[in-house]
């Protein structure tokens, strides 16, 4: 799951982005409108926590800009801003859900966990293949009722074999939905990530590698 949190007071922007990563997801952090813009131009994010009052190009811009753009993108709204006028306007501007300033952490991760469930790219709360059992809503994860132990990337990463049923998924693309934009293409990171997640499954191996293609489950 790849977010973007888009929020001007770096400190909470970092720590909010923290907190997602220990969650299992993939995050970049931008500072100001036009670079939520650049990014979200450049990266497929699942969801976008979005800071209203941003500076350079205002956060409700963003928001129209990525709702015109048809972009599967989910907003979350993150502001300071919560009397019933401000969250109606934010949800009529085209935000998905709206979460005031101060906020709970776990609540934060859970919504944007709803929000991804939301996405145009439909997850099942469930995901079985050859006796490997996920659940996208628990966060667990076994294979023939042994709890697999997986560390969030882990876990992502065979959340994406198993979406893709089968099919070939490239290196490129776990980069893309599983890693943030500052990981290094050539560090190996998802070639180390395939090797802890096979030894986990244990045998027989279920991860097939095709050279030069990618990967499947």
């Amino acid at each position: 799951m790849r977010i973007l949190v888009a929020e001007d007071e770096q400190v909470l922007a970092e720590l909010i982005a923290t907190g997602l990563r220990r969650a299992g997801f993939a995050v970049d952090t931008v500072y100001s409108g036009d670079a939520a813009l650049a990014y979200l131009g450049l990266h497929d994010y699942d969801v976008v926590v979005l800071d209203r009052d941003l500076p350079r190009v205002h956060g409700d811009q963003v928001a129209r800009q990525l709702v015109d753009s048809g972009a599967r993108t989910r907003i979350l709204m993150l502001t300071a801003a919560t009397a019933a006028e401000d969250r109606v306007a934010g949800l009529d501007l085209g935000a998905d859900d709206y979460l005031g300033k101060p906020f709970d952490f776990p609540e934060l991760v859970s919504r944007v966990r709803a929000l991804r469930r939301r996405s145009a790219r439909l997850v099942p709360p469930r995901l079985e293949r050859h006796g490997i059992r996920l659940d996208t809503v628990r966060w667990t994860a076994d294979r023939d009722g042994r709890d697999l132990d997986l560390s969030p990337k882990e876990f992502a990463v065979l959340q994406i074999l198993l979406e893709a049923d089968g099919a070939l998924i490239s290196a490129e693309e776990l980069l893309e939905r599983a890693w943030d934009a500052h990981t290094d293409p050539f560090t190996g990171a998802v070639r180390v990530c395939m090797s802890k997640l096979r030894s986990k499954l244990g045998e027989p191996s279920l991860i097939r590698t095709v050279q030069g293609a990618g990967y499947a489950l």
